[in-house]
């Protein structure tokens, strides 16, 4: 009787995810998301940074759980937007991210803000939130995309903060992954040497999977 009803419920999970069958997903990040390469800091990939392969990165490792999960593989389109991070204050996102908007993404995943400055004011993480707030609506136009906002690799209490205001404000799913950057093994310089520092800052191959598990947890709940 027990192993009936766990097969039931296994089965109703099964087809409850299949019922939200994702046809585009949208990756929004920075150089964790996707980088080209840069010699100057002996990075070859165009993926994300440090993953050992595209394969290995967050972005095709979660495509790949999803696909698997809902028997069909989804169209991605992954964008850098760093420059976002960087100067987010009246940044253009209609302009700056068309192609972003016109994808029309059934789900949106929002990896950013280690690129952000530090945030020393209340003011200045009333700000940062409200422009995340803003960009995410503007990316989500009319339809209802389910959104998923990651909090930073690199653990910080007021852009994590802000990043959990503006995911609550477009009625996302907020994905905590702080506790990866205090485990050493999530880091690419415990997988193997690299001559720039910032690089083997980034996660791993087993950093990259774990963010990819905690974004496929956080759908399926």
């Amino acid at each position: 009787m027990t192993r009936f009803l766990i097969l039931l419920i296994a089965g109703f999970v099964s087809q409850s995810f299949a019922q939200t069958s994702f046809k585009k997903v949208l990756f929004l990040g920075n150089s964790i998301t996707k980088h080209g390469p840069k010699a100057d800091i002996d990075w070859s990939g165009n993926w994300g940074m440090a993953a050992s392969a595209e394969a290995k990165d967050y972005v095709h490792v979660f495509t790949a759980s999803l696909s698997q999960k809902q028997g069909s593989t989804p169209e991605i389109l992954v964008k850098n937007i760093a420059d976002f991070e960087r100067a987010h204050q009246g940044y253009e996102c209609a302009t700056k991210l068309k192609e972003a908007i016109d994808f029309q993404a059934d789900l949106i995943v929002l990896a950013i803000s280690e690129n952000v400055p530090a945030m020393k004011t209340a003011e200045a993480k009333t700000q940062f939130q409200a422009d995340v707030t803003a960009l995410l609506k503007t990316i989500q136009g009319n339809h209802k995309p389910t959104i998923l906002v990651r909090s930073c690799f690199w653990a910080d209490t007021a852009k994590d903060g802000a990043l959990r205001g503006a995911c609550d404000a477009v009625s996302g799913v907020y994905v905590d992954i702080r506790a990866l950057g205090k485990d050493k093994k999530s880091f690419a310089r415990s997988e193997r040497p690299f001559k720039h520092a910032g690089v083997a800052n980034h996660p791993g191959d087993q950093g990259m999977a774990a963010i990819a598990s905690a974004l496929m947890k956080a759908l399926e709940k």
